[in-house]
C-alpha cells in the first residue's frame, strides 16, 4: 500500500486502436479496470458520433429486455443476478443474442395473447352456464303444491313463468340475463326502476364462484341478473342501461329444452377450452423458464456493449492511419499491464496489427488515485468526505488509522462501553463475508458495515482510555492498591469520635508520612471515586491533557505539510512558511505544553497548595507583566516568555511577506534554462504537476509557457495575507477547540454515572427476594438505555466531534483536497446487478 501516504503517479496517454480490434481491446480494458477515458468530441452531439447506430440497438435490445423481465415479474418470477459475469458479446454473438431474445419475446407476446383470449373465453362461457343455471331455478321451478293462486311474482326464488299466468298474459314475456360487477349493482337496479317504470321484474343473486375482473385482474364475485319484461321499448332501454354500466349480457333461450341443450354444450365448450389453456400454460413456462435462464447473463453483456461504444464514441478517427485515437489517464505502474491488454484484445479480433499505448507530456493536473482495501477504506472514505487530495499530496488517511480513534476514545474513554462496542465490530468483521450482512437495505446499517473496522478500532481505543480515567461503566475498578492510605491518616492524625460525628467528608493529608505512597501504577487512582473533590480533579487532568494533545495534533499538521514543500519542489516555503509557522506555534502553545509538563514534575502533591497557576501566566506572558501573587514556576521566567512573545509576533511578517516578495523577485529576474531534472519550484496557488506530465519547454521556462501571463502580485500578496491570518487566529481558535475533548470525556463520564445513580443502583436498594425480583427489570431498563444513549447517541456526538477535529483543526495545516478522483472505465459486477 505504498498509494496510501501520497497519491499514485499518473500519466495522460493515448491509445492507438485498429479499427477491427478496438472494440476487444476495450473490453479487455474494462475487465481489468485500469484506464479513464477522456472524451475527444465534446462538441459532437451523441446522434452525431460514428457509433451511434450501434448504441441504438443496444438501447433496443435493453428495451427488449425490460419486456422480458416485466414478463418474468408478472408471472411472479423475480430473475436473479448473473452468477458468473461474462464478457462482452462479439459482434456475431451480439447478433445471436438480439434474435433470440426478439424471438423469445415474439413468443411471449403470442402465447401470452393466446392464453389471454381463452382465459377471457372460457370465462364467458362459465358465466354464462351459471345465468343459465340460476335462470332454471327462476322460470322453470314449479308451483309448490297447496299454494293460492299469485298474479304475479314478487320473490325472487318463486317462478315467474308460472302455468297458472300463461293463460292470462296476451303478450309474449322476454329476458335480459347476464352479470354484473357487485359495485354496480344498487346504482343498476335504482337506473332500471326509474327508467321503465317498472313494466319489468328483476332478480339479482351473486355467482356460486369468484371470477376474474378483466379490467383490474382482481378475483370478485359477479352478480347474475335476470329481468323479465313486456314491451321491445322497454327491452331496448334495459338493453342500453345495461352497456352503459359495463354488464356482460348473454342470450337466453326461451325453452326449457333449449336451455338444457345449451348447458350441455357448454359443458363440453368448457372441457376443450380449459385442456387447450392447460396446454399453452405448461408451453408459457417452458418459454418463461428460456427467458429467466439466459435473461440475467444477457443483461450483463448487453450493457457491457453499449458501455464499449459510448468509450468508442469518446476516441477520434484518424483517416490516414485507418485508426481510433483514445487519450486516457492511466497509473504509471499499470502502463505493463494497459499493453498486455491491447496485446489481448488484438490477439482475440484475430487482428494482424496490435495496437499501443503511448505517454502524451501535459501540463493538466492529473486525477487522484489511492488505492484501498476492506481496512483503510472507511478511512480514506473520511478523508474523501473533506475533499479529495490533490494529485501527489500528502494523504491523512494513514494518520487518521490511528488518531481518529484515539481522540474518539479520549471522549468516549469506559471500559464497559468500549468493549460492547469493540465486540459488535468484531462480530461484523467475523462476517463481513455472510451476504445477509453485505446485501442489507437498511442505509443507516450499511453505514456501520462499511465502517466496521472504524468502530473496532474506537471500541479498542476506548477501552484503552477507560483503564486511564479507571472507569467501567461509570465504576472504578481497583486493578492494584490505592496510593492513598486511610488508616495511616487515622492513626496519626487527630480525628476523634466527635470530630468524625461532626465532619462527613474527610481530608487526606499528602504531607503526613505514610498516608501518599506515590503515583498509581496505571491510570487513576480509584480512591478519587470517592472524593468529593472527584469532579475538581478530573477537571484539571482531562483539560490539561486535551490543550496538550490538541498542540501535539497541529503541529505534527504542521510537520506533514514539510513533505508535500519537498515533494513538489518548493524549497523556499520551508524558510518562508513552514519555519515562521513552528515558531508561532510552539513559541506561544509549545511553551504552555512545557509549563504543564514542568509543573507535573516540579510540584508533587505534597507542595501542591503552593503551586502557581500556570494560566495566570500565561496571560502574564502576552500582556509582558508579572504577578508577584503568582510565584513563578522558575527563575528567568519573564525574561524567556518576552523573548518568546518577540519571536512569535516576528514570525508573522514574515509568514505574511516572505512567500509574495520571493514570488515577486523570481518574476524580475532573468529567466535561466535549467536542466531536465532540476525543475524550479511552483508559484503560489499554482497546481503542482510532475515531471512525467510536463513538456520539455515547460521544464526548460522552469514551469511556465512563454507566453504564459505573469501572476498579479496583488493577489499573491491576498492569498498569502488570509493564509497568515488564518494560520494565526486558528492556532488560538483551534487550541481552544480541542478543549472539546474535556468537555465530551466529562459528559459522558457524569451522563454514565447519572445512568447507575438512577437506575441501576435502585436495584441493589433491597437484598431480599423481592430486591432480586426488581433487579431484572432494572437491569433491562439500565441495558436499553446504556446502548440507546451512552453507545449510540454519544457515541454518534465523539464521532463528529473527532470528524470535525480532523478536517478543520489538522488537516487545514497541510491538506488543500482539490482534486478529482480517478473513476477508471471497468465493469464493476455490482453496477450489473
Amino acid at each position: 500500500m505504498g498509494s496510501l501516504f501520497r497519491s499514485e503517479e499518473v500519466c495522460l496517454a493515448q491509445l492507438f486502436l485498429q479499427s477491427a480490434s478496438a472494440y476487444s481491446c476495450i473490453s479487455e480494458l474494462g475487465e481489468r479496470g485500469l484506464l479513464e477515458f477522456r472524451d475527444l468530441n465534446p462538441k459532437v452531439s451523441p446522434f452525431q458520433r460514428r457509433f451511434v447506430g450501434e448504441v441504438r440497438r443496444c438501447e433496443e435490445m435493453e428495451k427488449t429486455f425490460t419486456f422480458l423481465q416485466q414478463e418474468l415479474r408478472g408471472a411472479g418470477r423475480v430473475p436473479g443476478p448473473c452468477s458468473e459475469s461474462p464478457r462482452a458479446p462479439a459482434a456475431r454473438e451480439a447478433l445471436r443474442v438480439q434474435e433470440q431474445s426478439e424471438q423469445l419475446a415474439q413468443e411471449l407476446r403470442e402465447v401470452t395473447r393466446n392464453r389471454a383470449s381463452l382465459r377471457g373465453r372460457l370465462r364467458d362461457l362459465r358465466q354464462y352456464l351459471h345465468v343459465l343455471r340460476e335462470g332454471q331455478r327462476f322460470t322453470s321451478l314449479p308451483a309448490p303444491l297447496g299454494s293460492p293462486p299469485r298474479p304475479r311474482a314478487l320473490s325472487e326464488r318463486e317462478p315467474i313463468l308460472d302455468p297458472s299466468l300463461h293463460q292470462h298474459l296476451e303478450r309474449k314475456i322476454n329476458f335480459v340475463t347476464g352479470v354484473i360487477h357487485p359495485w354496480r349493482v344498487t346504482a343498476f337496479e335504482r337506473l332500471l326502476w326509474r327508467a321503465c317504470r317498472g313494466y319489468l321484474v328483476a332478480s339479482f343473486v351473486e355467482m356460486p364462484e369468484p371470477m376474474e375482473d378483466p379490467a383490474s385482474g382482481e378475483s370478485i364475485t359477479w352478480v347474475i341478473f335476470l329481468i323479465s319484461y313486456w314491451g321491445e321499448q322497454i327491452g331496448q332501454k334495459i338493453r342500453k342501461i345495461s352497456d352503459c354500466f359495463h354488464c356482460q349480457v348473454y342470450p337466453y333461450p326461451e325453452s326449457e329444452a333449449s336451455r338444457t341443450d345449451t348447458i350441455t354444450g357448454l359443458h363440453s365448450q368448457i372441457q376443450d377450452l380449459s385442456v387447450v389453456l392447460e396446454e399453452t400454460e405448461q408451453y408459457l413456462a417452458q418459454v418463461l423458464d428460456k427467458v429467466a435462464l439466459a435473461l440475467p447473463t444477457w443483461r450483463v453483456q448487453v450493457q457491457k456493449m453499449k458501455a464499449i461504444y459510448l468509450v468508442l464514441n469518446q476516441c477520434s478517427f484518424d483517416v490516414t492511419e485507418k485508426c481510433l485515437i483514445a487519450e486516457v489517464w492511466c497509473p504509471v505502474q499499470d502502463l505493463t499491464q494497459v499493453q498486455d491488454a491491447l496485446r489481448q484484445g488484438s490477439y482475440q479480433s484475430g487482428s494482424s496489427v496490435e495496437c499501443f499505448v503511448q505517454r502524451v507530456p501535459t501540463s493538466e493536473s492529473p486525477p487522484t488515485l489511492i488505492r484501498t482495501n476492506k481496512f483503510t477504506a472507511g478511512f480514506q472514505s473520511i478523508v474523501d468526505a473533506y475533499g479529495v487530495a490533490s494529485y501527489q499530496e500528502v494523504n491523512p488517511a494513514p494518520y487518521a488509522i490511528i488518531t481518529f480513534p484515539f481522540i474518539f476514545a479520549i471522549m468516549f474513554g469506559d471500559v464497559g462501553h468500549g468493549l460492547l462496542m469493540f465486540l459488535f465490530a468484531l462480530w461484523m468483521v467475523l462476517y463481513e463475508d455472510s451476504p445477509r450482512l453485505r446485501q442489507g437495505t437498511n442505509e443507516i446499517w450499511l453505514t456501520f458495515f462499511e465502517g466496521r473496522y472504524l468502530i473496532l478500532l474506537m471500541g479498542a481505543f476506548s477501552i484503552y482510555t477507560g483503564f486511564i480515567y479507571n472507569e467501567c461503566f461509570s465504576k472504578a475498578t481497583t486493578i492494584f492498591p490505592s496510593a492513598w492510605s486511610v488508616a495511616t491518616m487515622a492513626n496519626h492524625s487527630s480525628w476523634s469520635s466527635a470530630y468524625l460525628a461532626t465532619h462527613r467528608s474527610l481530608t487526606l493529608d499528602p504531607n503526613v508520612t505514610g498516608v501518599f505512597q506515590g503515583p498509581y501504577p496505571f491510570g487513576i487512582d480509584p480512591i478519587w471515586s470517592l472524593a468529593t473533590n472527584h469532579l475538581n480533579f478530573l477537571n484539571s487532568f482531562k483539560m490539561k491533557m486535551s490543550v496538550v494533545l490538541g498542540i501535539v495534533h497541529m503541529g505534527f499538521g504542521v510537520v506533514l505539510g514539510v513533505f508535500n514543500h519537498v515533494h513538489f519542489q518548493q524549497r523556499h516555503r520551508l524558510v518562508l512558511e513552514f519555519l515562521p509557522e513552528m515558531i508561532f506555534l510552539l513559541a506561544l502553545f509549545g511553551y504552555l505544553v512545557f509549563l504543564i509538563f514542568y509543573k507535573w514534575i516540579k510540584f508533587s502533591a505534597a507542595d501542591s497548595l503552593v503551586a502557581p497557576s500556570i494560566l495566570i501566566h500565561f496571560i502574564n506572558m502576552f500582556l509582558f507583566t508579572s504577578n508577584a501573587e503568582n510565584l513563578p514556576l522558575y527563575p528567568g521566567q519573564v525574561p524567556v516568555q518576552t523573548v518568546l512573545v518577540v519571536l512569535a509576533l516576528a514570525s508573522v511578517p514574515v509568514l505574511l511577506l516572505g512567500t509574495p516578495l520571493y514570488q515577486w523577485c523570481r518574476q524580475r529576474a532573468p529567466r535561466m534554462p535549467v536542466s531536465m531534472g532540476e525543475q524550479e519550484p511552483l508559484l503560489e496557488g499554482q497546481e503542482a504537476g510532475n515531471s512525467v506530465n510536463a513538456t520539455k519547454e515547460d521544464v526548460e521556462s522552469g514551469g511556465h509557457n512563454p507566453d504564459a501571463k505573469h501572476l498579479d502580485f496583488a493577489e499573491i500578496f491576498m492569498h498569502q495575507a488570509i493564509h497568515t491570518i488564518e494560520y494565526c487566529l486558528g492556532c488560538v481558535s483551534n487550541t481552544a477547540s480541542y478543549l472539546r475533548l474535556w468537555a465530551l470525556s466529562l459528559a459522558h463520564a457524569q451522563l454514565s454515572e447519572v445512568l447507575w445513580t438512577m437506575v441501576m443502583r435502585n436495584g441493589f436498594v433491597r437484598l431480599s427476594y423481592v430486591g432480586g425480583v426488581v433487579l431484572v427489570p432494572v437491569f433491562a431498563a439500565f441495558a436499553v438505555l446504556t446502548v440507546a444513549i451512552l453507545l449510540v447517541m454519544e457515541g454518534l456526538s465523539a464521532f463528529l466531534h473527532a470528524l470535525r477535529l480532523h478536517w478543520v483543526e489538522f488537516q487545514n495545516k497541510f491538506y488543500v483536497g482539490a482534486g478529482y478522483k480517478l473513476c477508471p472505465f471497468a465493469f464493476a459486477p455490482d453496477t450489473w446487478e
